[in-house]
């Protein structure tokens, strides 16, 4: 059987005696689009951070593609093949959108020669292109980020993420803030990266988590509630008790 990649084993975050995290566990497999939702304060963006390395686990160990990753800061699990795109843009408001996502592609590649002009660099321009014209973004290589309506600069941050090649895809909230339109254009394009890319998602909009994800984790209070299937999910009284009533 094929090693899982990502494992997160009993995973726990205390903040001044706080459990943010409490012995909380995953398994994405290879390929994966798996989603975790919950509560405002259940502990979903802190999981992430214990996952990518931007916080250290009181106890617990995470594996990535067969590594031990625990604690290992993020730059390092970057470099591995791990990316995230967070939930406010973290684009360069001042450059182009080909700009921001060439210097994600020349980071991941290693590619800086501060002699030589970054568009002689061939197969990092040929790769952000490429970059571009996936996220739908190609008609737009040359605006400036900041002139990008909310729904592009989102766009344009998972570009970003997805410049460096991951083998997983972290989204926090990759629909926040979207239109109706903006929404489903960001769902059908998260399904075609899946095709190719394993993607781990926090999400809050409902609609969005049943039709896409493979398998869904829920927390509460920072620990497993209930995983399984979107219908599984959907269905148990105990998530619908305690977050999906009036969402479904």
């Amino acid at each position: 059987m094929t090693e899982p990649i990502l494992t997160a084993a009993g995973l726990d975050r205390s903040f001044g005696g706080i459990h943010a995290v409490n012995d909380v566990s995953l398994e994405i497999p290879q390929g994966a689009l798996h989603a975790i939702i919950g509560p405002n304060g259940s502990g979903k963006t802190t999981l992430f951070n214990l996952i990518t390395g931007h916080t250290r686990p009181s106890a617990g160990r995470v594996r990535f593609a067969g590594e031990d990753i625990t604690g290992m800061p993020y730059s390092k699990v970057a470099r591995k093949g791990l990316a995230k795109s967070y939930q406010i843009t973290t684009v360069f408001p001042l450059l182009t959108v080909f700009e921001n996502v060439r210097i994600a592609a020349q980071a991941a590649a290693h590619s800086y020669v501060f002699w030589r002009p970054a568009d002689g660099i061939r197969a990092v321009v040929a790769h952000t292109e490429e970059v571009l014209e996936r996220i739908g973004l190609a008609g737009e290589r040359d605006v400036i980020a900041s002139n990008l309506s909310h729904g592009d600069q989102r766009r344009l941050d998972l570009g970003i993420a997805l410049a460096t090649s991951p083998r997983l895809l972290l989204l926090d909230e990759p629909t926040a803030g979207m239109s109706p339109s903006e929404t489903a254009a960001t769902v059908e394009l998260v399904k075609e990266l899946n095709r190719d890319v394993t993607i781990l998602m926090i999400e809050h909009k409902m609609d969005v988590i049943l039709s896409i994800a493979d398998r869904i984790t829920v927390l509460h209070q920072g620990e497993k509630l209930f995983e399984g299937a979107p219908e599984d999910v959907k269905s148990h009284p105990r998530v619908q008790e305690v977050y999906l009533t009036g969402t479904l």
